[in-house]
Protein backbone atom coordinates (compact mmCIF):
# COMPACT_ATOMS: atom_id res chain seq x y z
CA UNK A 1 0.00 0.00 0.00
CA UNK A 2 1.14 3.26 -1.11
CA UNK A 3 2.11 5.70 2.03
CA UNK A 4 1.42 8.77 0.19
CA UNK A 5 -2.38 10.44 1.71
CA UNK A 6 -5.28 9.74 -0.55
CA UNK A 7 -7.53 12.96 -1.62
CA UNK A 8 -11.23 12.01 -1.66
CA UNK A 9 -12.45 13.21 -4.87
CA UNK A 10 -15.80 13.77 -6.22
CA UNK A 11 -14.86 11.39 -8.59
CA UNK A 12 -14.54 8.72 -5.98
CA UNK A 13 -17.77 9.90 -4.52
CA UNK A 14 -20.00 9.14 -7.88
CA UNK A 15 -17.71 5.86 -8.54
CA UNK A 16 -19.32 5.53 -5.16
CA UNK A 17 -22.73 5.46 -6.39
CA UNK A 18 -22.15 3.59 -9.24
CA UNK A 19 -20.64 0.61 -7.10
CA UNK A 20 -23.61 0.39 -5.58
CA UNK A 21 -25.82 0.71 -8.08
CA UNK A 22 -24.23 -1.81 -10.42
CA UNK A 23 -22.09 -4.28 -8.70
CA UNK A 24 -23.60 -6.06 -6.08
CA UNK A 25 -21.44 -8.69 -4.52
CA UNK A 26 -20.80 -10.21 -7.91
CA UNK A 27 -22.13 -13.45 -7.61
CA UNK A 28 -24.44 -15.20 -10.26
CA UNK A 29 -24.82 -16.65 -13.23
CA UNK A 30 -23.77 -15.07 -16.63
CA UNK A 31 -25.42 -15.23 -19.88
CA UNK A 32 -23.24 -17.88 -21.58
CA UNK A 33 -24.05 -20.10 -17.94
CA UNK A 34 -20.13 -19.51 -16.26
CA UNK A 35 -20.04 -18.58 -12.38
CA UNK A 36 -19.46 -14.89 -11.88
CA UNK A 37 -17.73 -13.70 -9.02
CA UNK A 38 -16.40 -9.96 -8.60
CA UNK A 39 -12.71 -9.16 -7.46
CA UNK A 40 -12.27 -5.82 -5.62
CA UNK A 41 -8.52 -4.84 -6.01
CA UNK A 42 -7.05 -1.61 -4.20
CA UNK A 43 -3.25 -1.85 -5.54
CA UNK A 44 -4.41 0.23 -8.97
CA UNK A 45 -0.72 0.57 -9.99
CA UNK A 46 -0.96 -3.09 -10.72
CA UNK A 47 -4.01 -3.62 -12.20
CA UNK A 48 -2.45 -4.70 -15.84
CA UNK A 49 -0.82 -7.21 -13.91
CA UNK A 50 -3.75 -8.30 -12.43
CA UNK A 51 -5.63 -8.18 -15.05
CA UNK A 52 -2.95 -10.63 -16.95
CA UNK A 53 -3.46 -13.08 -13.60
CA UNK A 54 -7.16 -13.23 -14.13
CA UNK A 55 -7.16 -13.67 -17.47
CA UNK A 56 -4.95 -16.94 -16.78
CA UNK A 57 -7.27 -17.80 -14.05
CA UNK A 58 -10.24 -17.92 -16.67
CA UNK A 59 -8.01 -19.88 -19.47
CA UNK A 60 -7.56 -22.99 -16.32
CA UNK A 61 -11.35 -22.03 -15.11
CA UNK A 62 -13.12 -21.73 -18.31
CA UNK A 63 -16.53 -21.81 -16.17
CA UNK A 64 -15.56 -18.83 -13.73
CA UNK A 65 -15.93 -15.62 -15.18
CA UNK A 66 -13.98 -12.74 -12.70
CA UNK A 67 -15.39 -9.07 -12.67
CA UNK A 68 -12.28 -7.04 -12.16
CA UNK A 69 -13.77 -3.83 -10.08
CA UNK A 70 -10.92 -0.89 -9.77
CA UNK A 71 -11.70 2.45 -8.26
CA UNK A 72 -10.51 5.87 -7.58
CA UNK A 73 -10.41 5.89 -3.32
CA UNK A 74 -11.30 2.42 -3.10
CA UNK A 75 -10.77 2.15 0.90
CA UNK A 76 -13.90 4.68 1.08
CA UNK A 77 -15.94 2.70 -1.76
CA UNK A 78 -15.37 -0.56 0.13
CA UNK A 79 -16.42 0.64 3.53
CA UNK A 80 -19.87 2.35 2.18
CA UNK A 81 -20.08 -1.21 0.25
CA UNK A 82 -19.49 -3.23 3.63
CA UNK A 83 -21.56 -0.78 5.42
CA UNK A 84 -24.55 -1.64 2.89
CA UNK A 85 -24.20 -5.48 3.08
CA UNK A 86 -22.97 -5.34 -0.51
CA UNK A 87 -19.41 -6.53 0.01
CA UNK A 88 -17.51 -8.09 -3.11
CA UNK A 89 -16.71 -11.51 -3.74
CA UNK A 90 -12.97 -11.44 -3.26
CA UNK A 91 -11.59 -8.32 -2.00
CA UNK A 92 -8.47 -6.68 -1.63
CA UNK A 93 -8.19 -5.11 2.20
CA UNK A 94 -5.32 -4.36 4.61
CA UNK A 95 -5.65 -6.93 7.22
CA UNK A 96 -3.75 -4.81 9.11
CA UNK A 97 -6.18 -2.18 9.12
CA UNK A 98 -8.50 -1.48 12.05
CA UNK A 99 -11.68 -1.45 9.79
CA UNK A 100 -10.45 -4.72 8.90
CA UNK A 101 -10.33 -6.38 12.17
CA UNK A 102 -14.02 -4.90 13.04
CA UNK A 103 -14.96 -6.65 10.01
CA UNK A 104 -14.08 -9.82 10.59
CA UNK A 105 -15.19 -9.72 14.01
CA UNK A 106 -18.69 -9.32 12.89
CA UNK A 107 -18.34 -11.93 10.27
CA UNK A 108 -18.04 -10.54 6.68
CA UNK A 109 -15.60 -11.77 6.34
CA UNK A 110 -15.22 -16.23 5.91
CA UNK A 111 -13.02 -17.81 7.67
CA UNK A 112 -10.16 -19.59 5.75
CA UNK A 113 -8.09 -20.87 8.89
CA UNK A 114 -8.81 -24.57 7.67
CA UNK A 115 -7.51 -24.10 3.81
CA UNK A 116 -4.41 -26.46 2.38
CA UNK A 117 -3.62 -23.35 0.27
CA UNK A 118 -2.53 -21.34 3.25
CA UNK A 119 0.54 -24.42 3.01
CA UNK A 120 1.76 -22.73 -0.24
CA UNK A 121 2.71 -19.47 2.07
CA UNK A 122 5.48 -19.06 4.39
CA UNK A 123 5.09 -19.97 7.87
CA UNK A 124 3.10 -17.39 10.28
CA UNK A 125 2.80 -15.11 6.83
CA UNK A 126 -1.30 -15.79 7.88
CA UNK A 127 -1.67 -16.35 11.07
CA UNK A 128 -0.08 -12.45 12.17
CA UNK A 129 -3.31 -10.94 11.06
CA UNK A 130 -5.51 -13.40 12.78
CA UNK A 131 -8.49 -12.62 14.60
CA UNK A 132 -9.17 -14.73 17.62
CA UNK A 133 -7.18 -17.48 16.58
CA UNK A 134 -8.98 -17.41 12.78
CA UNK A 135 -7.50 -16.06 9.52
CA UNK A 136 -9.36 -14.16 7.18
CA UNK A 137 -7.43 -12.53 4.85
CA UNK A 138 -4.64 -13.96 3.05
CA UNK A 139 -1.43 -11.87 2.66
CA UNK A 140 0.53 -11.86 -0.41
CA UNK A 141 2.36 -9.62 -0.58
CA UNK A 142 3.98 -7.25 2.16
CA UNK A 143 5.72 -3.64 2.26
CA UNK A 144 8.59 -2.82 4.03
CA UNK A 145 10.51 0.09 5.58
CA UNK A 146 13.93 0.85 6.06
CA UNK A 147 16.98 2.82 4.00
CA UNK A 148 17.87 3.26 0.97
CA UNK A 149 21.61 4.19 0.16
CA UNK A 150 24.16 5.33 -2.55
CA UNK A 151 26.06 2.16 -2.87
CA UNK A 152 28.89 3.86 -5.51
CA UNK A 153 29.51 6.62 -3.17
CA UNK A 154 29.89 4.16 -0.24
CA UNK A 155 32.16 2.17 -1.77
CA UNK A 156 34.27 5.59 -2.74
CA UNK A 157 34.43 6.76 0.82
CA UNK A 158 34.96 3.30 2.21
CA UNK A 159 31.61 3.32 4.44
CA UNK A 160 29.91 0.47 5.08
CA UNK A 161 26.02 -0.32 6.08
CA UNK A 162 25.52 -0.32 9.86
CA UNK A 163 25.03 -3.63 11.68
CA UNK A 164 24.39 -2.07 15.08
CA UNK A 165 23.18 1.78 16.20
CA UNK A 166 26.72 2.44 17.70
CA UNK A 167 27.55 1.87 14.00
CA UNK A 168 25.21 3.81 12.65
CA UNK A 169 26.07 7.08 14.80
CA UNK A 170 29.36 6.63 13.74
CA UNK A 171 28.60 6.06 9.77
CA UNK A 172 26.62 9.73 10.00
CA UNK A 173 29.58 11.07 11.58
CA UNK A 174 32.15 9.55 8.68
CA UNK A 175 29.66 10.66 6.00
CA UNK A 176 29.86 14.43 7.56
CA UNK A 177 33.50 13.87 8.48
CA UNK A 178 34.15 13.22 4.55
CA UNK A 179 31.72 16.71 3.67
CA UNK A 180 28.77 15.08 2.66
CA UNK A 181 25.55 14.89 3.54
CA UNK A 182 23.84 12.03 5.75
CA UNK A 183 20.28 12.25 5.05
CA UNK A 184 17.61 13.08 2.27
CA UNK A 185 14.90 13.92 4.67
CA UNK A 186 11.31 15.48 3.90
CA UNK A 187 10.69 17.32 7.40
CA UNK A 188 7.26 19.33 6.33
CA UNK A 189 3.91 18.09 7.98
CA UNK A 190 2.12 17.68 4.28
CA UNK A 191 4.43 14.57 4.06
CA UNK A 192 5.18 13.72 7.64
CA UNK A 193 4.15 10.26 6.86
CA UNK A 194 7.52 9.45 5.39
CA UNK A 195 9.42 9.05 8.84
CA UNK A 196 6.50 6.97 10.41
CA UNK A 197 8.33 3.58 10.10
CA UNK A 198 11.74 5.21 11.35
CA UNK A 199 10.04 6.44 14.63
CA UNK A 200 8.17 3.24 15.33
CA UNK A 201 11.26 0.86 14.82
CA UNK A 202 12.97 3.23 17.50
CA UNK A 203 10.12 2.25 19.83
CA UNK A 204 10.09 -0.96 18.60
CA UNK A 205 13.75 -1.72 18.62
CA UNK A 206 14.44 -0.06 21.84
CA UNK A 207 11.21 -2.13 23.30
CA UNK A 208 12.00 -5.07 22.22
CA UNK A 209 9.97 -5.52 19.01
CA UNK A 210 5.79 -5.03 18.04
CA UNK A 211 4.57 -6.12 22.17
CA UNK A 212 7.43 -3.96 23.72
CA UNK A 213 6.69 -0.97 21.55
CA UNK A 214 3.00 -1.08 22.25
CA UNK A 215 3.41 -1.89 25.91
CA UNK A 216 5.06 1.55 26.43
CA UNK A 217 2.85 3.48 24.30
CA UNK A 218 -0.15 2.02 23.89
CA UNK A 219 -1.01 -0.26 26.63
CA UNK A 220 0.81 1.62 29.47
CA UNK A 221 -0.94 3.62 32.30
CA UNK A 222 -1.98 6.87 31.11
CA UNK A 223 0.30 9.54 31.40
CA UNK A 224 3.05 7.47 31.52
CA UNK A 225 5.28 8.22 28.55
CA UNK A 226 8.15 10.44 30.83
CA UNK A 227 11.06 11.83 29.07
CA UNK A 228 12.80 10.24 32.38
CA UNK A 229 11.87 6.81 31.27
CA UNK A 230 15.05 4.81 29.64
CA UNK A 231 13.02 3.92 26.59
CA UNK A 232 11.85 7.68 25.82
CA UNK A 233 15.44 8.73 26.00
CA UNK A 234 16.80 6.36 23.86
CA UNK A 235 14.34 7.03 21.29
CA UNK A 236 14.80 10.41 21.26
CA UNK A 237 18.36 10.21 21.07
CA UNK A 238 17.90 7.84 17.59
CA UNK A 239 15.49 10.80 16.27
CA UNK A 240 18.07 12.99 17.07
CA UNK A 241 20.14 11.11 14.54
CA UNK A 242 18.22 13.04 11.67
CA UNK A 243 18.30 16.97 13.52
CA UNK A 244 20.78 18.36 11.29
CA UNK A 245 22.14 16.06 9.25
CA UNK A 246 19.64 16.33 6.19
CA UNK A 247 20.25 17.89 3.20
CA UNK A 248 19.78 22.07 2.71
CA UNK A 249 15.98 23.16 3.10
CA UNK A 250 15.29 19.70 4.90
CA UNK A 251 12.50 21.27 7.14
CA UNK A 252 10.95 22.96 4.28
CA UNK A 253 11.08 19.57 1.75
CA UNK A 254 8.60 17.52 0.21
CA UNK A 255 8.36 13.76 -0.69
CA UNK A 256 9.88 14.52 -4.04
CA UNK A 257 12.14 17.35 -2.43
CA UNK A 258 13.87 14.23 -0.72
CA UNK A 259 13.50 12.00 -3.76
CA UNK A 260 15.50 14.49 -6.19
CA UNK A 261 18.06 14.97 -3.03
CA UNK A 262 18.84 11.53 -2.78
CA UNK A 263 18.70 10.80 -6.44
CA UNK A 264 21.04 13.68 -7.14
CA UNK A 265 23.56 12.97 -4.74
CA UNK A 266 22.79 15.43 -2.99
CA UNK A 267 22.40 12.95 0.29
CA UNK A 268 23.94 9.73 1.02
CA UNK A 269 21.07 7.79 3.10
CA UNK A 270 17.05 8.10 1.98
CA UNK A 271 15.07 6.97 5.28
CA UNK A 272 11.53 5.90 3.81
CA UNK A 273 9.68 2.30 2.51
CA UNK A 274 10.55 -0.16 -0.66
CA UNK A 275 7.52 1.63 -2.19
CA UNK A 276 9.45 4.86 -3.33
CA UNK A 277 12.12 2.60 -5.21
CA UNK A 278 10.40 3.59 -8.46
CA UNK A 279 10.60 7.07 -7.98
CA UNK A 280 14.14 8.01 -7.22
CA UNK A 281 14.40 5.38 -10.41
CA UNK A 282 12.33 7.94 -12.34
CA UNK A 283 15.02 10.38 -11.41
CA UNK A 284 17.45 8.29 -13.26
CA UNK A 285 20.76 8.45 -10.46
CA UNK A 286 24.10 7.56 -12.24
CA UNK A 287 24.84 4.79 -8.99
CA UNK A 288 23.66 1.86 -7.99
CA UNK A 289 20.84 1.80 -4.88
CA UNK A 290 20.94 -0.92 -1.76
CA UNK A 291 19.06 -0.87 1.46
CA UNK A 292 19.36 -1.86 5.02
CA UNK A 293 17.68 -2.52 7.42
CA UNK A 294 16.96 -0.34 10.99
CA UNK A 295 19.77 -1.09 12.95
CA UNK A 296 18.97 -2.69 16.72
CA UNK A 297 21.20 -2.34 19.86
CA UNK A 298 23.23 -5.06 18.54
CA UNK A 299 24.12 -7.03 15.78
CA UNK A 300 21.32 -9.44 14.89
CA UNK A 301 18.73 -7.04 15.96
CA UNK A 302 18.15 -5.29 13.32
CA UNK A 303 14.16 -4.73 12.05
CA UNK A 304 11.83 -4.20 8.97
CA UNK A 305 8.36 -2.58 9.91
CA UNK A 306 5.57 -3.26 7.31
CA UNK A 307 2.49 -4.95 6.69
CA UNK A 308 0.31 -7.13 3.80
CA UNK A 309 -0.08 -5.29 0.78
CA UNK A 310 -1.88 -7.32 -1.58
CA UNK A 311 -3.72 -9.77 0.90
CA UNK A 312 -7.31 -11.51 -0.08
CA UNK A 313 -10.06 -12.35 2.05
CA UNK A 314 -13.85 -13.81 0.73
CA UNK A 315 -16.77 -12.44 1.64
CA UNK A 316 -18.96 -14.55 3.92
CA UNK A 317 -22.44 -12.83 1.68
CA UNK A 318 -20.72 -14.98 -1.57
CA UNK A 319 -23.08 -16.23 -3.26
CA UNK A 320 -20.03 -17.99 -4.91
CA UNK A 321 -18.18 -19.33 -2.55
CA UNK A 322 -16.32 -22.25 -4.30
CA UNK A 323 -15.47 -20.31 -7.40
CA UNK A 324 -14.06 -17.90 -4.87
CA UNK A 325 -12.04 -20.15 -3.27
CA UNK A 326 -10.79 -21.38 -6.60
CA UNK A 327 -9.54 -17.82 -7.29
CA UNK A 328 -7.42 -17.51 -4.14
CA UNK A 329 -6.06 -20.39 -4.40
CA UNK A 330 -4.74 -19.83 -7.46
CA UNK A 331 -3.31 -16.28 -6.28
CA UNK A 332 -1.75 -18.62 -3.94
CA UNK A 333 0.41 -20.37 -7.06
CA UNK A 334 3.62 -19.39 -8.62
CA UNK A 335 1.90 -19.00 -11.63
CA UNK A 336 0.01 -15.95 -10.41
CA UNK A 337 2.47 -14.42 -8.18
CA UNK A 338 5.70 -14.54 -10.25
CA UNK A 339 4.01 -12.71 -12.47
CA UNK A 340 3.05 -10.14 -9.97
CA UNK A 341 6.52 -10.08 -8.22
CA UNK A 342 8.69 -9.63 -11.25
CA UNK A 343 6.77 -6.58 -11.77
CA UNK A 344 6.02 -5.36 -8.49
CA UNK A 345 8.70 -6.75 -6.77
CA UNK A 346 7.27 -6.62 -3.01
CA UNK A 347 8.37 -9.62 -0.74
CA UNK A 348 6.33 -12.42 -1.50
CA UNK A 349 4.80 -15.04 0.96
CA UNK A 350 4.33 -17.34 -1.35
CA UNK A 351 6.86 -19.52 -1.49
CA UNK A 352 7.55 -21.17 -4.57
CA UNK A 353 8.08 -17.92 -6.69
CA UNK A 354 11.52 -17.36 -7.71
CA UNK A 355 13.04 -14.59 -6.43
CA UNK A 356 16.62 -14.99 -6.53
CA UNK A 357 19.17 -12.38 -7.59
CA UNK A 358 15.86 -9.75 -8.70
CA UNK A 359 15.68 -6.71 -7.42
CA UNK A 360 18.77 -6.73 -5.49
CA UNK A 361 18.39 -2.65 -4.73
CA UNK A 362 15.85 -4.26 -2.15
CA UNK A 363 17.49 -7.09 -0.43
CA UNK A 364 19.05 -5.49 2.36
CA UNK A 365 15.52 -5.08 3.55
CA UNK A 366 13.38 -7.94 1.91
CA UNK A 367 15.34 -10.46 3.73
CA UNK A 368 13.91 -9.87 7.08
CA UNK A 369 10.03 -9.87 5.12
CA UNK A 370 7.80 -12.26 6.71
CA UNK A 371 10.44 -13.67 9.16
CA UNK A 372 10.63 -12.56 12.75
CA UNK A 373 12.82 -9.41 11.63
CA UNK A 374 9.59 -7.99 10.23
CA UNK A 375 7.39 -6.20 13.08
CA UNK A 376 3.51 -5.19 11.85
CA UNK A 377 2.61 -1.56 11.81
CA UNK A 378 2.21 -0.59 15.24
CA UNK A 379 -1.09 1.11 14.30
CA UNK A 380 -2.67 -2.42 14.15
CA UNK A 381 -3.55 -1.94 17.85
CA UNK A 382 -4.38 1.90 17.80
CA UNK A 383 -7.04 4.08 16.49
CA UNK A 384 -5.50 6.44 14.44
CA UNK A 385 -1.94 6.99 13.30
CA UNK A 386 -1.73 10.45 11.56
CA UNK A 387 -1.36 12.88 14.38
CA UNK A 388 1.81 10.54 15.52
CA UNK A 389 3.30 11.40 12.18
CA UNK A 390 3.26 14.85 12.82
CA UNK A 391 4.58 14.98 16.15
CA UNK A 392 7.39 12.84 14.62
CA UNK A 393 8.15 15.34 12.35
CA UNK A 394 7.43 18.19 14.99
CA UNK A 395 10.13 16.66 17.30
CA UNK A 396 12.98 16.40 14.35
CA UNK A 397 12.33 19.92 14.14
CA UNK A 398 12.55 21.23 17.13
CA UNK A 399 14.34 18.37 19.64
CA UNK A 400 11.62 19.73 22.17
CA UNK A 401 11.65 16.37 24.33
CA UNK A 402 9.11 17.66 26.78
CA UNK A 403 6.48 18.78 24.15
CA UNK A 404 7.18 15.29 22.38
CA UNK A 405 5.96 13.42 25.50
CA UNK A 406 3.32 15.23 26.15
CA UNK A 407 1.87 15.15 22.30
CA UNK A 408 2.39 11.16 22.64
CA UNK A 409 0.70 11.11 26.03
CA UNK A 410 -2.06 13.16 24.89
CA UNK A 411 -2.30 10.96 21.23
CA UNK A 412 -2.28 7.35 23.22
CA UNK A 413 -4.24 8.18 26.29
CA UNK A 414 -7.52 8.61 23.91
CA UNK A 415 -6.84 5.04 23.26
CA UNK A 416 -6.59 4.00 26.96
Amino acid sequence: MDMRKVVVSGLALLSTGIMLSACGNGGGTSSEGKTEIEFYNQKKEMQSTLDEIIKDFEKENPDIKVNFTNVPDGATVLKTRISSDDAPDVINVYPQNNDFQEWAKDGVFKDLTENDYLDNLKEGAAETYAINDKIYSVPLTSNAWGFFYNKDKFEELGLETPKTWAEFEQLVTEIKDKNETPFALSLTQSDAWTLNGYHQLAWATTNGGFEGANDALVRSPKGAIKTSNADFKNVTKELDLLSGNGQKNASGATYDDAVAAFAKGDALIFPNGIWALPAVQNQEPEFEIGMFAYPGQKEGEELTVGAADLALSIAESSENKEAAEKFVEYMTSKEAMQKYYDVNGAPTSVMSVDTEGKFPEMQGVNQYVFTDQQIVWLQKEWTSEETFHHMTVEYVNSGDKDKLASNLNNFFDTMK
